[in-house]
């Protein structure tokens, strides 16, 4: 299915915006960070880019979803955390500093290892007529369209920071209103999709969700990192960037129905971290 014209316009802007806002609040300090927090980095950067794929496709294998849609819920376990993270980590007496650093570096490893994960999800789930892989153009386009709007926000942040303070705080709400519009627009235009597997979709969904967060507040409690970091990472892979991931569906695979999985995951996302936060945010 081809997306309009519309779409094709407005995707790249909405997501530049959304990775422009996200720069405004990073600085080369939190990329250094990852050497002094080299535990709970080690074990969040692990359990984003590899178990949860895995659970992912263990998850989409015994539900037996859709083609399509099974590809659409791999891509977006292997998109990054999303810049929302790091409100509701705040929010949760998360370790927000962690959560930044987190989203800055994810953004970076995932433009390498997200061609990896969908170019396999693709051979192995969608027949060798329907398997059309990302090619290296496409990868590069999406690489650019991420890094240089945080690269330019980051150079705001560095040489107008009064500017970028007072924008900040404009272009996150901007972002949200953004990916409502965009999560809208796939659900209006995949009504018969949602309809016909509402039933099939909607627990996975709801079941990788939960998993992620899971995933990310459990396995660092397991191996003895603190109760604030957990928290952080808890969202940062639970919080995941489904506007990157409706982008690479519509425009870089040009499949719309992969980019359902993703819109519903990112309405279910504000609901369930809600009250994820204020679960672990209470007990001893």
């Amino acid at each position: 299915m081809e997306q309009s014209a519309a779409t094709e316009l407005f995707l790249p802007i909405a997501l530049g915006i959304i990775m422009l806002g996200l720069g405004l609040s990073l600085t080369l300090e939190d990329f250094k960070r990852v050497a002094k927090y080299p535990k709970a980095m080690t074990v969040a950067l692990l359990c984003q880019m590899l178990l949860l794929p895995v659970l992912c496709f263990f998850l989409v294998k015994l539900s037996g979803l859709n083609p399509a849609l099974g590809v659409g819920l791999m891509l977006l376990a292997a998109s990054p955390g999303g810049a929302t993270a790091n409100l509701y980590s705040h929010l949760s007496k998360g370790d927000v500093a962690l959560n930044i650093s987190l989203t800055a570096v994810n953004s970076v490893l995932s433009l390498f290892t997200l061609p990896l994960i969908v170019n396999f999800s693709l051979d192995y789930f969608m027949d060798s007529g329907q398997y059309v892989p990302m090619q290296f153009s496409k990868v590069v386009e999406v690489f650019a369209i991420v890094l240089v709007p945080v690269t330019i926000g980051m150079l705001i942040k560095n040489k107008l920071p009064q500017f970028a303070a007072k924008m900040e705080k404009p272009v996150k709400i901007a972002s949200a209103l953004i990916l409502v519009i965009i999560i809208v627009s796939v659900t209006i235009r995949e009504k018969q999709v949602l309809v016909d597997y509402a039933g099939v979709l909607g627990l996975p969904v709801l079941l990788f969700n939960i998993m992620s967060m899971a995933v990310g507040y459990y396995v660092p409690r397991l191996v003895s990192i603190e109760k604030k970091q957990a928290i952080a990472i808890g969202m940062e892979i639970g919080i995941h960037n489904g506007t990157l991931a409706i982008y690479i569906a519509l425009s870089v695979l040009n499949n719309s129905a992969m980019s359902v999985p993703p819109a519903i995951y990112s309405l279910l996302m504000f609901f369930t971290a809600a009250i994820f936060g204020f679960w672990v945010s209470r007990r001893s």
